[in-house]
Order: structure tokens, then C-alpha cells, then sequence
């Protein structure tokens, strides 16, 4: 069937709420018509239907939200999730090096790639900006199932020249790699390529030029990186580079802060860095669990809303304690609130799809259900539990989505689709994935 009608409670964004007002499209019963994967009308059923008479319409029992999109994950992290007993540094030293390694296997990265993604659309995650190692078959390996399973997925290899032994590459290498890379599946199907230093110690200044660089040669890439995630990583960013104003400086000067640059965290970045942010176009990618897991620090939502800092929201597997952005989203309210911010539950709605699709520059395909974007949606359940339903008995829709966020999870995601298909189903029941 080319042409399907989905009719239910359809709530999505226009734009950041913080922006502007007259952001929310609310359909308490609405109709999606989608024909070839993408969407070729949206309302209220009343108003919609007569348009397309014999339409083949199917009632989705919830709440019908765009797909979620990750703005910061690594995929090989998977199996490290819950590891216990570090901060930043050490814990990468004790816990992530060691399993990345293991990459250099292209079918464990295969296994992994394929868990991964199961996981995602069982959380109502449709699209991610992902990190790979620094192997290029880690790559391969997760464009392969990205692209077998038709996903929006953004991902690179990462530049390592100064990590540890067994998980470095060189100067030349690593461009090289890359460079590969980007001609195998930059803009095959929906996968973007993402240039990916992983951080700005474990690069040298050759390295970090280089990245400099891909980005210059290949201007539809992403870059995706860290910044200012942890007190003393500042410190060790600050010692390397002594003459860099600030941590997202040692950046710049390497031509890596542009408005397709993605830093993941900002947790302690000064008003310099958000004008610089702003004035760039660059975001951040604000990881909530994962910055309280590692004990990090909070996010200052209310500097980045001052500055004008485009952020979207994003889950940071392995250090992050749940792929659920619902989770996150929710994390990220109670986060806010040691800086006395209020995130709206519509707002981190919006940073968990239009914010993130913005960020990876996907807005005009996905994040908004909006008239000829791709149909990924997810339907949430409020009576997933018996917790969950009792709460949101009688409630306002703004009410059932902030329940949503405080007390659901991957329970709470009755199914997933992906282009118009089911591609997760709680029940099993029409499920592609």
C-alpha cells in the first residue's frame, strides 16, 4: 500500500518553544496520510479525510510524536552502560578503551550495530548523531544496518592519534580513513557522514587541523565532538593549549566550529564560548543522565536560552543511563532545576526531535511531522504502567507528556515506524525490525 492514513492523538513542534510562541500543533484527533515514506497531509481527521475518499486508515491507540533523535550516542558503549566507580577520564581508561578494542573485529561490530539499532526503535529512537571507534569497519559495520533497516543515522570514525596503544590511528590515517569513509556513504540513502575527533586531548594539533580540513573539502558533513564536559578534562584541555581562550577555542583555531558542528555536554562553558556558539550557528548536545552518572555536573539551560545556543537533547550511551530520550527528557527537567530553570515538557519534547533534527541539519526531512517530511513517529502509551495511568487519568496533553517523561521509558513505546512502516511493535504485532 503506497498511500496509508494513521489516525490518532498527533502532537508535535513547529519550533523551539523558548523562540517563539505558537510552536505546538496539537490534533486531538488527527489524521497522518503518508504515501512513499513521506507525509502528504496532517490535521484533524474531520478535515483531512474527505481528501483522500477510500483511504486505508489505521487507528493508533496513543500518543503519536515525531521519532526521537539522539543528538549524542556511541554505539560500541552499548555494552559498557552501568559500569560503575569513575569519573570522565578514568572511566574511559578502565571501562571504554578496553571495550572499543574489540572493534577491531568487524563482526563484533556487525553484532553490536544490529543490537544497537534493535534498541533505539525499541526506545522511539528514529535517527542519531553516533560515534564509532577508531576502527573504519566500525563504521561499515553501523552504515550497513543503518541502511538495511532504511534509518536517518549520522556516524563517523573517530580520530584518535594520541589514545592509548591498541586504539590509535596517525595524522594521515585518520584523514585518509575518513576521507574513505565519507565516499562509501556520505548521502547514500538517509546516513550523513560525521567527522569525529573524539575529544581535543586524544588528537594532535596535525590531527585536529586534518579534521579541519574534511571539513572544509566535504561541506555537508557533520563534525561531532566533546567539549566542557568534566572539571578536570577542562583543565587537561587548558594545560594543552595555553593559548586558547577557553576549552571550545582550542577548537576553533582548527577551523572545527562551524554551523554543522555538534559538541556534546557544555556542561561548564563560559559566556564567551555560548557567543561564540551562537554567533557560529554550532550546538550543543545535552547528555542529562550521563552528566549526573559521571557525576559531571548540569547543564545551564538558562545561559545557552540567553544566548541563543541551539541545543537538542541526546542520550550518550554508555555513560548515560538510559537510550530512552523520554528518560532523558526527564532527567534533564529535574538537571535544570538546581540552576532554578523549569524546563516545559514541551520544550524537551522539542529538544528530543525538531531541537536534535535541527542539529544535524535534518530539520527539512524529519523532527516535525510536518507536511512532506519522512513519516518516523512513535506512539507513547500513558497507561504503560499502572503508575503511568493513574496519573494521567483525566489529564491535560501537557500533563500526559510530562508523566511521560518523569515515569516513562521503553515501556511507555507502544511502536515505532520508520518511513510509514512499523519497524517496533510492543506486541510484536506488524514489527520490521
Amino acid at each position: 500500500m503506497t498511500v496509508q492514513g494513521f489516525r490518532g492523538e498527533i502532537l508535535s513542534l513547529r519550533h523551539d518553544p523558548a523562540e517563539s510562541p505558537n510552536a505546538v500543533r496539537h490534533d486531538a484527533d488527527g489524521l497522518l496520510v503518508v504515501e512513499h515514506g513521506r507525509i502528504v497531509a496532517r490535521g484533524a481527521f474531520a478535515d483531512v479525510s474527505p481528501r483522500f475518499p477510500g483511504l486505508n486508515v489505521k487507528a493508533l491507540d496513543g500518543l503519536i510524536v515525531p521519532g526521537f533523535i539522539d543528538a549524542h550516542v556511541h554505539y560500541p558503549q552499548l555494552d559498557r552502560i552501568a559500569s560503575h566507580g569513575e569519573q570522565l577520564l578514568d572511566w574511559l581508561d578502565r571501562h571504554i578503551f578496553p571495550a572499543e578494542k574489540a572493534f577491531a573485529d568487524p563482526a563484533h561490530a556487525a553484532e553490536v550495530a544490529e543490537a544497537f539499532l534493535s534498541e533505539l526503535l525499541r526506545h522511539g529512537t528514529t535517527s542519531a548523531l553516533v560515534f564509532g571507534t577508531v576502527h573504519a569497519a566500525s563504521v561499515d559495520a553501523f552504515f550497513r544496518a543503518a541502511e538495511a533497516r532504511g534509518l536517518r543515522m549520522a556516524c563517523g570514525k573517530v580520530l584518535m592519534d594520541l589514545g592509548p596503544e591498541g586504539l590509535k590511528d596517525t595524522a594521515e590515517s585518520g584523514v585518509s580513513e575518513s576521507e574513505a569513509l565519507i565516499r562509501r556513504w556520505h548521502g547514500r540513502g538517509r546516513l550523513t557522514y560525521a567527522v569525529t575527533p573524539r575529544f581535543a586531548l586524544t588528537s594532535s594539533d596535525a590531527q585536529l587541523a586534518g579534521a579541519g580540513k574534511l571539513l572544509a573539502d566535504h561541506p555537508g558533513v557533520l563534525l561531532h565532538t566533546h567539549l566542557s564536559e568534566n572539571t578536570r578534562e577542562i583543565a587537561e584541555v587548558a594545560a594543552r593549549f595555553p593559548d586558547a581562550a577557553d576549552y571550545l577555542d582550542a577548537y576553533d583555531r582548527f577551523g572545527l566550529v562551524t554551523d554543522r558542528s555538534v559538541f556534546a555536554h557544555g556542561v561548564h562553558l563560559p559566556d564567551r564560548s555560548c557567543e561564540r556558539l551562537a554567533e557560529t550557528g554550532a550546538g550543543v548536545a545535552v547528555c542529562p543522565s550521563s552528566n549526573l552518572f559521571l557525576g559531571s555536573g548540569m547543564f545551564d539551560f538558562a545561559q545557552a536560552e540567553r544566548h541563543g545556543v541551539r541545543i537538542g537533547l541526546g542520550s550518550d550511551i554508555g555513560a548515560g543511563t538510559s537510550l530512552s530520550l523520554l528518560h532523558n527528557a526527564g532527567v534533564a527537567y529535574q538537571a535544570g532545576l538546581f540552576k532554578d530553570y523549569r524546563l516545559d515538557p514541551l520544550r524537551a519534547l522539542w529538544l528530543a526531535t525538531g531541537g536534535s533534527a535541527r542539529l544535524l541539519h535534518i530539520d527539512g526531512d524529519v523532527g516535525m511531522l510536518a507536511e512532506g517530511q519522512e513519516a518516523d513517529f512513535v506512539v507513547l502509551d500513558d497507561k504503560a504502567t499502572p503508575l503511568l495511568a493513574r496519573r494521567t487519568a483525566g489529564a491535560s496533553v501537557v500533563e500526559r507528556l510530562f508523566a511521560l517523561q518523569v515515569l516513562g521509558d521503553d515501556r511507555a513505546v507502544r511502536c515505532t515506524y520508520v518511513l510509514g512502516q512499523c519497524a517496533w511493535d510492543r506486541d510484536g504485532v506488524g514489527q520490521k525490525a
